[in-house]
């Protein structure tokens, strides 16, 4: 008798020593695979994708171009291993290709150069206006990683693999740092997809930044296949890892996904975790596809 796909999933979760949350749905009919789908998870930097609709619904709106120039100074960026992060000259660049860093390699100075430029607020009344109640931003990803400076004390990072450090990080509290719900999550992707979200040219632009992401160990890694395209954002923070995404099927199938995760290890590498969010992503789109048949 086949093993039920929420069983499969859970058991995926437990054997790669990490507590998952996940929603799938399929974009066309609504069909679900509903593994902890409202459950409050802290966001890290799938966030960014909330800042990515915002940004494109200012330039949709005309208060912003997306060829205008931010400056970025080296002193103060904010750090990162990535991108602009990474950097240690002057750089100017447009509002647009920031974009692009923020979500292909997930560069946190580029996005604080965006998130300056339009507002903690203004992210929280784009999620808000989409009837994403359980998604809010408290802090900028600057201020983010500050509390995880404050919070590890004065031996710094190599505290992070201390657990009673870990347990009093504010940046994993959902209740007390960014946070959703993987519900929430699929909703937004859904609404972009749909071009619900914003006039079909900045979906479409949104659509093309989400399928450059250059990760291809956590929600990729599920669906090797060239004809199956992968366009997602992660999110990680000590023992999270994130992704949220969409499956495109050369038959036309569509499906939103969102998986998060909480590992028991709080080793930095744990290719394990990363592979499960994959397998996990899978084992919800094949049950979805098996529906249609």
């Amino acid at each position: 008798m086949a093993v039920n796909p929420l069983q499969r999933i859970h058991t995926a979760f437990a054997q790669a020593g990490a507590t998952g949350w996940l929603h799938a749905v399929d974009i066309d009919t609504g069909a679900e695979i509903n593994a902890g789908a409202d459950q409050p998870v802290v966001t890290a930097s799938v966030h960014k994708l909330c800042l990515l609709l915002t940004v494109h619904q200012h330039a949709e709106q005309g208060p912003l171009d997306l060829t205008e120039q931010l400056e970025c100074p080296p002193d103060g960026r904010t750090s990162g291993p990535t991108g602009l992060s990474a950097m240690l000259d002057p750089v100017r660049i447009s509002v647009r290709d920031a974009a692009y860093l923020m979500m292909a390699v997930s560069d946190n100075a580029a996005a604080e150069l965006l998130l300056k430029r339009v507002g903690l607020d203004a992210v929280n009344t784009t999620t808000q206006r989409l009837g994403l109640t359980r998604t809010h931003a408290l802090r900028t990803f600057a201020q983010t990683l500050a509390t995880i400076r404050e919070d590890a004390g004065p031996d710094g990072a190599q505290a992070l693999t201390d657990p009673h450090v870990i347990a009093r990080l504010r940046a994993l509290d959902p209740a007390r740092t960014n946070h959703s719900t993987p519900r929430d999550m699929t909703r937004l992707l859904t609404a972009i997809w749909r071009d619900e979200a914003c006039t079909p040219e900045h979906g479409a632009a949104i659509r093309r930044l989400l399928g450059l992401q250059v990760w291809p160990h956590r929600m990729a890694s599920g669906f090797p296949f060239d004809d199956v395209h992968v366009a997602g954002k992660t999110g990680t923070l000590p023992t999270l890892r994130n992704e949220v995404g969409v499956i495109e099927y050369p038959d036309g199938g569509r499906y939103a996904i969102a998986v998060f995760t909480r590992a028991a290890n709080p080793a930095a590498t744990l290719p394990t975790i990363d592979a499960t969010i994959g397998t996990t992503a899978r084992i919800a789109v094949d049950a979805l596809r098996t529906r249609q048949q």
